[in-house]
């Protein structure tokens, strides 16, 4: 059994819900659901980086300091349960924070054991988390009692989140969708890039923020890219036993499969020439897809316009680089990007016009929480991780001190 955790202790609420296995869509566990009355119990149990000296002379000196905000709300997405949700609680708690975790309703449970294992250690209070759909997450945003918002998930929902918190000018961190290019350039190594690049557009079948959307290859090498792109494509594995290692998943839910063969069929709709994948699954347990591969659909297509979050990538061309760059930055969003090429000065130089919060050089999405992750335009507010992910788990006060 999944319990709710308040205060160190396992709690049942008043109802269960059951979590579908998206490998074979039977059931699999009961987990509890919270209620109001838990998330006010929670923040009711609810209830540090060192100064800097910002400037000094012989007159004046500047210190900043930093102190906990009080209790964290802290909204996990589906796609990485545990990794997301454990991100937050060590940076809400590193700076003297408390923090209540609601996880994805999709994927409570290792959230939730999570939560139950942490009371063994960390004194009542300090570390809660309680299960619960959209509405949870609204009562979340608007308690007053919590002090600082920090939402993983869809631009849509962010909007949401961010409308919520107002009410009460809470702090909030929002970490949402990207539609992010892979830009390659000639002068690569044809076949190991293209291998790298379709490893990680197709980790976890796509279903990761950063992971790529769109690619883009220079026209001189685009056939041989296309050709070797597809070739790794095909050799992955699907495995809906689940029994052998792959990183192929299935689509997590029943919702993110529709969308995808939504778009899959507005391709075939359009003839967009398809390279690989794109049959139908019908009849087979799970929400498996196999992976899709565009050749060159249009710059206005669905397929290019939209965040996918599944198993499906357009290859397109690119020329000028002039060009390219308007392409790639002609998007609502603006999350995370990869540049390949063997002159790291070009790259560099790519990179840093595009309209992104990270590039990544020679290597695909591999967020590191040394560094700042935080997304541009529509892709979020704040960020999380690195120096200043952790300061935004904190109230910052400037002391004057007059000589």
């Amino acid at each position: 059994m999944f319990y709710n955790i308040i205060n160190s202790e396992r709690r049942l609420g008043h109802s269960t819900t059951t979590v579908t296995n998206p490998r074979t869509n039977e059931p699999l566990w009961e987990v509890t659901v919270a209620n109001e009355t838990d998330l006010n119990d929670a923040v009711q149990a609810a209830r540090s980086l060192p100064d800097e000296v910002e400037y000094e002379d012989e007159k004046l000196k500047i210190v900043s300091t930093h102190h906990p905000l009080g209790v964290v709300g802290a909204i996990c997405p589906w796609n990485f349960p545990l990794v997301l949700a454990v991100g937050k609680v060590a940076a809400s708690l590193v700076m003297g924070n408390c923090i209540i975790i609601k996880p994805s309703p999709f994927t409570p449970c290792a959230t939730l054991k999570f939560a139950e294992l942490a009371t063994s250690v960390l004194p009542p209070g300090v570390l809660q988390a309680l299960n619960g759909d959209n509405d949870m997450g609204r009562l979340i945003t608007l308690h007053p009692g919590v002090d600082k918002i920090s939402f993983t998930g869809s631009t849509a929902t962010g909007k949401k989140v961010a409308a919520s918190a107002a009410q009460t000018l809470k702090r909030v961190t929002l970490e949402l969708g990207g539609n992010d290019a892979s830009v390659i350039c000639p002068d690569v190594d044809v076949k190991s890039v293209a291998a790298k690049v379709a490893a990680g557009a197709f980790f976890h079948s796509g279903q990761m923020c950063v992971a790529t959307k769109r690619v883009y290859v220079h026209e001189s090498i685009f056939d041989e890219f296309r050709d070797a792109f597809v070739e790794t494509v095909k050799g992955i594995k699907i495995d809906p036993s689940g029994d052998q290692p792959t990183l192929f998943s299935p689509v997590q839910n029943e919702l993110q499969y529709k969308i995808v063969q939504d778009l899959i069929a507005d391709c075939k709709k359009h003839n967009y020439t398809i390279l690989c994948g794109g049959s139908s699954t019908d009849g087979q347990p799970g929400f498996f897809i196999p992976p899709v591969v565009v050749d060159q659909p249009p710059d206005d297509s669905q397929v290019i316009r939209m965040e996918q979050f599944g198993p499906i990538i357009p290859l397109a061309k690119w020329s000028s680089e002039d060009e390219l760059i308007r392409r790639v930055n002609k998007t609502d969003t603006g999350l995370g990007a990869c540049v390949w090429a063997k002159d790291v000065g070009t790259a560099e130089q790519i990179a840093r016009k595009l309209e992104v919060g990270t590039v990544w050089i020679n290597s695909s999405e591999v967020p590191n929480p040394r560094g700042y992750f935080s997304g541009w335009k529509q892709s979020g507010i704040g960020g999380e991780w690195g120096k200043q992910g952790l300061l935004s788990y904190s109230h910052t006060q400037t002391l004057q001190f007059y000589k």
